[in-house]
């Protein structure tokens, strides 16, 4: 536990490198199905209390549930792509409740864990460490160009903005030492915030309208429980659950260069799963640790889960006053992308980290090979399964789930495994 001056200052540089992802959820859900405007803020509100709450659960532990590791909690965009079609033909209530039975799902993948790990072996947990950063990269040159949407996007001030960023945080990260090296990306994002008020890039307004408090409320929304939805989403949180594992290996190389125990991992994707279920019951959306932490640690070496239960507070405490929650959403989307781009190319860095642990032999690169041009080229053709139905077109679309999956099943049939590569 670093001195609580030093701490407090890192865990919220925690939130700040997943703010912005972790709200995207239930903005991009909310204008798809035409939500109202104060259904979308008590989305989002939802979002970031819940994500709070799993944080401690996933950083400090509560009994076998949490990773007891570095990770910050917060609303999966993996399950966009299924729960986007299952909200605009069921609604609400039908996407919560089908996360709830996913949440469910993972969970028991948790529990049994310690006897199916062979299944995520360092060549599949790498590669997927590899395959996220790499996905998530265009996402971060998004933020970079102003945001999704925007009708700006690319203009000079957005470029300009997240050069300076990436520029300060790179300079703090290996120029700085002690305290100021640590605490990079935090200094890169309040000079970007800084510079953008005169640039006048900084809309006050959503903090002047924002109430003071609300109270989480249960079951608002409801759950439904459509077997087609369900299908869908358990299915997606049983492969999410590999994302899970590689982010607790990544965050655990990178942070105390030693591989994850059984007990790490499982009670880690037990709490991703447990976490996904509260978050149907209070209204949010699929949980998952996000990946963008995987890069903070590598970046400024900092690997204390109390810094992270401290983000979490913060997280709950933001999800209590929309008015803070507010001021954070005002940071300019090229402001992030300038430090999140540095954090998403880490991942895929720590994945690669992973990888050169194994023997590179032609059945580990064959897998390697097949997973990544199934991961990438699948959602660069689209035209490819035009005519599927719209689930199959949201997994292949995904990039990550056949990624996955084709991972796993190289893995258990291709032959030469070998017990030092099934650990």
């Amino acid at each position: 536990m670093p001195p609580l001056i030093e701490a407090v200052p890192l865990g919220f540089q925690h939130v700040l490198a997943m703010f912005v992802g972790n709200v995207s959820v239930p903005l991009i859900i909310a204008a798809a199905i035409n939500l109202p405007s104060a259904e979308t803020i008590f989305l989002v509100q939802a979002t970031m209390f819940v994500a709070g709450v799993a944080t401690l659960v996933q950083a400090l532990g509560v009994g076998p549930i949490g990773a007891r590791v570095p990770i910050v909690m917060g609303t999966s965009f993996a399950f966009v792509p299924v729960m986007l079609p299952i909200a605009a033909a069921y609604g609400l209530p039908a996407v919560l409740g089908a996360a709830f039975c996913g949440g469910l799902a993972m969970a028991a993948v948790g529990l049994c864990l310690r006897w199916i790990r062979f299944v995520f072996p360092p060549v599949v947990t790498g590669t997927f460490i590899v395959m996220i950063g790499i996905i998530l990269l265009p996402v971060g040159f998004t933020y970079v160009g102003g945001g999704f949407g925007v009708a700006d996007f690319g203009a000079s001030n957005h470029l300009l903005l997240a050069a300076l960023v990436f520029v300060v945080t790179i300079g703090f990260n290996q120029y700085a030492s002690g305290f100021l090296s640590e605490m990079a990306v935090l200094i890169g994002i309040v000079v970007g915030y800084v510079v953008a008020i005169p640039m006048g890039m900084i809309d006050f307004s959503k903090v002047s309208n924002a109430g003071w408090v609300q109270i989480p409320m249960p079951f608002h929304i409801g759950l439904e429980f459509v077997p087609v939805a369900i299908a869908g989403v358990v299915l997606m949180a049983i492969v999410t659950s590999a994302e899970s594992i590689g982010d607790i290996t990544g965050t655990v190389i990178s942070g105390a260069n030693r591989e994850p125990t059984d007990d790490e991992l499982s009670g880690g994707v037990m709490a991703d799963g447990l976490a996904s279920s509260f978050a149907a019951i209070f209204n949010a959306f699929p949980q998952i640790s996000f990946s963008q932490n995987v890069g903070l640690v590598a970046l400024t070496g900092v690997a204390s889960r109390y810094v992270v239960a401290i983000g979490g507070g913060f997280l709950i405490v933001a999800g209590l006053i929309p008015k803070l929650g507010a001021v954070v959403t005002t940071i300019p989307n090229a402001v992030l992308g300038g430090a999140v781009l540095i954090m998403f190319g880490l991942i895929a860095a720590a994945g690669m980290k992973m990888l050169a642990g194994i023997p590179f032999n032609k059945r580990n690169m064959l897998i390697i090979g097949v997973t990544m041009a199934v991961a990438i080229g699948l959602p660069g053709q689209e035209d490819l399964y035009a005519n599927a139905s719209d689930g199959t077109k949201a997994v292949l679309n995904s990039g990550l789930i056949p990624g996955a999956v084709v991972s796993i099943v190289l893995n258990l049939i291709l032959p030469g495994r070998t017990d030092g590569q099934s650990r």
